[in-house]
């Protein structure tokens, strides 16, 4: 069962690594919760799109997890653990307790990966329409400043394009994997001008790409390396 517990802390430093149980087992659940007056853009199940968010949710789950209401299961992992109000809720089938952090110049970002399922975004035949199934990259950051809607969908952008980076980098030829999913997290703008870039070569794009890439970069080589040796067994 998870502790009900008060998780607050601007930094992606401070997020609390707890448990949840499913399938009668224990399974990691990371959670961040910054505190009021920060405005989020996900692709998650829960809490997608744009908008103040209090908390993010990043719960692994059992291989093959077949529950049809990832929503309401979020929910209730959220209330679990103490947290009130909208935020984000993202799954995955990989290792969350092996997160990788990064940070750079104030930019921060925390990866979970699992590459056992990859591709390349435009691969040939037609797509399938299926229920959300848990992500397997899934990328968190968070910037110090605020950001207009404009520069928070570039950030989308840029963490994508700086994960595909770390994989091409370490060989892994993909992409990313099918359910992957982001959340990039920024003050809420009060009067003072927001950001209106983030693309690489901003200031705070180039930031955030390179702590995602960074970030990224670790998760995916272990696993790489493993797969390479199996294979050489």
């Amino acid at each position: 069962m998870l502790p009900r517990t008060l998780l607050t802390g601007p930094s992606l430093a401070d997020a609390a690594l707890l448990a949840h149980e499913e399938q009668g087992q224990e399974w990691p659940l990371l959670a961040w919760a910054p505190g009021p007056g920060v405005r989020m853009v996900s692709s998650a199940v829960l809490g997608g799109g744009v908008g103040e968010r209090a908390w993010v949710l990043n719960a692994q789950v059992p291989p093959g997890y077949g529950r049809l209401d990832p929503v309401a299961h979020l929910r209730e992992l959220a209330s679990g653990a103490g947290l009130e109000g909208s935020g984000v809720g993202l799954m995955t089938a990989a290792s969350v307790a092996d997160r990788r952090y990064a940070a750079d110049g104030g930019t921060q970002a925390v990866v979970t990966a699992g590459i056992g399922v990859r591709g390349w975004a435009a691969a040939p035949g037609a797509g399938d329409v299926v229920a959300p199934r848990p992500g397997t990259i899934n990328i968190i950051v968070s910037l110090p400043v605020p950001l207009t809607d404009a520069a928070l969908v570039n950030a989308v952008a840029t963490a994508t394009e700086a994960k595909t980076q770390a994989l091409v980098e370490l060989g892994a030829d993909a992409s990313g994997t099918p359910t992957d999913a982001v959340c990039v997290a920024a003050p809420t703008p009060t009067g003072a001008e927001a950001e209106a870039f983030a693309g690489p070569r901003s200031l705070w794009g180039a930031r955030l790409a390179r702590a995602v890439h960074r970030a990224t970069r670790s998760a995916c080589a272990d696993l790489l390396a493993a797969e390479r040796a199996g294979r050489l067994r």
